[in-house]
């Protein structure tokens, strides 16, 4: 890629902010960014990062100016019923950008529902059995129109269970906020976010207009397995095994138990060259436990 990236980011959350940080580090890359919070904005602009205040009801007071000579945008703001905030607000603007390079929508495997433990391609149909998987669909949908009918360079990424540094299965021993749930023969796929940068970038690098991609690890399990394993690397007992029925989970929270299905993860391996630097949850786990320790070894210095 060369240094005249200037990178725009519709949400900055967790995905958003590693992308950022690693494509500082390899070149000189603007980054704006926009959030709903203003102590946020602070920090963001305290770090460099130019910052908008957007919501769905409250769109860029002149998105001329706050776009102008973006390169590349990243959409990664939830969606609602009528689909993508973003997409709703500023599509005429975003489709008129000159130098525009690269959309990525940040999307889910929720889209694809249950398949009853079957394996997922990109080219299956998706059947979205939540809320939150036909919402994901109806902003894919947006966008891909947009593609086709505006020859916008828009990629479609649907995310595994995210999770990474600060955001892992063995924060959540430590909180005390971890429970094993028992389905048998329910297993989802993760991927650590180092791996999600990576293929960001990698599209970034091998842009294909219109496509889609699933992100995810090799490595579909239950989550109760990748829980005792996150105690066990702790050192500590794992919660005691809960049977799905038994759990008075929240609607929320039961939900995630309702698709079972693995992700097919190829496309990325042989469309844009990733190997994935964390291919199961131990793997992922283990080196964010080195992680912390690296950082506290600095911290002691």
């Amino acid at each position: 890629m060369k240094n005249d990236m200037k990178l725009f980011c519709f949400g900055y959350g967790y995905v958003a902010d590693h992308l950022s940080k690693a494509l500082k580090q390899d070149q000189n890359v603007s980054v704006l960014a926009t959030t709903r919070d203003t102590i946020k904005r602070a920090h963001l602009k305290s770090a460099g990062i130019q910052t908008y205040l957007f919501e769905d009801s409250r769109p860029l007071f002149d998105p001329d100016y706050a776009l102008e000579g973006v390169t590349h945008i990243l959409l990664s703001i939830p969606p609602k019923d009528f689909g993508d905030p973003v997409f709703e607000a500023h599509y005429e603007a975003i489709k008129q950008l000159p130098n525009l390079k690269w959309i990525g929508y940040l999307s889910a495997t929720s889209v694809y529902g249950d398949r009853g433990g079957a394996e997922v391609f990109e080219s299956d149909e998706s059947k979205p059995t939540s809320k939150r998987g036909s919402r994901r669909l109806k902003a894919e949908d947006q966008w891909r129109r947009g593609a086709r009918i505006d020859n916008l360079p828009v990629h479609i990424f649907r995310l595994a269970g995210i999770y990474g540094p600060g955001r892992n299965a063995l924060d959540s021993i430590r909180v005390g906020m971890a429970r094993r749930i028992s389905k048998p023969g329910h297993a989802f796929n993760r991927v650590h976010i180092d791996d999600i940068v990576q293929v960001l970038k990698a599209s970034m690098e091998k842009p294909n207009a219109g496509s889609v991609y699933n992100v995810s690890d090799d490595n579909p399990a239950e989550s109760q397995e990748v829980t005792a394993y996150a105690a066990n690397l702790l050192g500590v007992e794992p919660p005691p095994l809960v049977a799905l029925e038994d759990a008075n989970l929240p609607p929320m929270a039961r939900s995630f138990y309702n698709d079972n299905k693995r992700i097919n993860n190829d496309k990325i391996k042989k469309e844009l060259g990733v190997n994935l630097l964390y291919p199961d949850y131990r793997a992922g786990l283990q080196a964010c436990l080195e992680a912390e320790d690296e950082t506290s070894l600095f911290a002691e210095e």
